[in-house]
Order: structure tokens, then sequence, then C-alpha cells
């Protein structure tokens, strides 16, 4: 009975915290372009937990958009079927035809985590550079809630300190809760413990925060907040997660 006891005690751990971080992912194939021969990206969208490689179906997304200069262009119509993590996912492609700084932005359906007793909607952006271009990238594009970058969020090394303001409906998030996680893709890093899947951070009373990027690859930063209103499931009233989520790619030096 003791050990029956303990396996559950250990199941319920393992199904809270850490554990269930979830991030959407917006994933192009570069986030730099510099040659015209490569201005054809593949932008790859999926729903996981990105450190362990534990992937979750992502229903096809209510929004998808590129914005540039202000301008906002829906790539809806570009989206094609994929398997990320062996769950359904999507990818479009999309050519870079001038220069500017694109942001890639994705608003999905609503998904309904039974294990946290919500839904989850990820507001999930990231940025490609043009051909030379970096000007933009420090604006809000208009989100419900996004993470505005402090520090360029391309041409970083691994190393580097990021820094992010948490918006929400426009406004700063005083204390905004912030989850970090490495997108694990090739599968070469192992946590030492549960407590380092997800790293976790508090914004101050303007909403910023920072983190130190401790290896090259993607990162994702999930700035979470509830909802004012809730959504209805099975007759009763759910609260709704928002998450703000930014990607970017941190790069080693390359040897001559």
């Amino acid at each position: 009975m003791r050990k029956l006891c303990l396996a559950a005690l250990l199941s319920l751990f393992a199904c809270s915290g850490q554990v269930l971080a979830h991030f959407g992912m917006v994933i192009p194939s570069t986030p730099v372009v510099e040659d015209q021969d490569d201005a054809t990206i593949t932008v790859e969208l999926s729903f996981s937990h990105p450190m362990e490689m534990n992937g979750m179906p992502l229903a096809r997304p209510k929004v998808v958009q590129v914005v540039v200069d202000g301008r906002t262009e829906d790539i809806d119509a570009a989206l094609q079927a994929a398997s990320i993590m062996e769950h359904d996912a999507w990818k479009a492609q999309y050519t870079v035809r001038r220069p500017g700084v694109y942001a890639f932005v994705m608003e999905p359906e609503p998904y309904w985590e039974p294990a946290e007793d919500c839904f989850i909607i990820h507001y999930t952006k990231s940025y490609v550079a043009a051909f030379g271009e970096e000007e933009g990238w420090d604006e809000p594009i208009g989100l419900k809630t996004e993470i505005v970058p402090l520090t360029r969020p391309f041409g970083n090394y691994a190393g580097n300190l990021f820094q992010g303001r948490v918006l929400l409906d426009g406004e700063p998030v005083p204390g905004a809760e912030v989850e970090v996680e490495y997108y694990n893709r090739d599968g070469v890093y192992a946590a030492p413990n549960e407590y380092m899947v997800t790293q976790v951070i508090k914004a101050d009373e303007n909403g910023v925060f920072a983190y130190g990027i401790p290896f090259a690859g993607w990162w994702g930063f999930a700035a979470l907040n509830t909802a004012d209103g809730k959504m209805p499931h099975e007759g009763e009233a759910k609260d709704v997660e928002l998450g703000a989520v930014l990607w970017m790619e941190f790069v080693s030096p390359v040897l001559k």
C-alpha cells in the first residue's frame, strides 16, 4: 500500500510544475536571410514540451501572419499539414523579397489541457532579419499578449543576456512569470533533474525580465497570464491561460 501511495504521489508530481510547461512554437528554417538564393524559408508551427521533445497536437491555427514595417500579411493559405514530434503540426513556405525585419506570428485555437483544468492560448512569434535590415524589432506588434524584445532578437551569440518586456493588452505586466526552455530537437541534452527542464523567471515592476543563454540553439520564452474571461467546457466555465511566446536562435562563433 505504501508503495502504491508513493507511486501515485510521484505520478502527481510528474504531472505538475515544470513537466507541464507548454510552448507554442514558430520556428523558421533560418533567422537571417542574406542572399536572394536563400530567401525562401520554411516556418514550422507546433505545440510541445520542447526540452523533453514531447509533442502535442496543434489544430489548424486561427491566425498565421507575417508582420513587417507595420504591415500585416495573412499566410494562412500557405499552411500545409506536417508532423512534428510525432504529432499534428503545420508548416508554411514564405519568400522574403525585400529588406526588413519579418515577424512570424501564430494565434492558435484554444487548447484544452485537462491536467491543468484550463484552456491554453499561446500567442507565438519569431523574427527573421533580411538583407541587412534591423529596424523595428523593438516595437510591439499589437497581439493580445506578447514579449517585446529589448535585446535584438537575431544575430545573438550563445552566452548573451536576453531581455524582454511582457505586455498584456498593450500594458506591461509587473511580476509576470516567464518560463524558458531549450528546443532539444537533436536530443543531445538531458536535464539533470526535473527542475532543470523549465527555467523560471519573474519580471520586474515594469514587466522586464532577463535570461543568460547557456548554450547554442533555439530558446523559447513564455510569459503566462490568466485571461479575465473564462471559456465553457462540458458545461463549466474554465480559466484561460494566455501565453506570450517568443522564439530566438542563439549561435556559437564559427571557427576559421
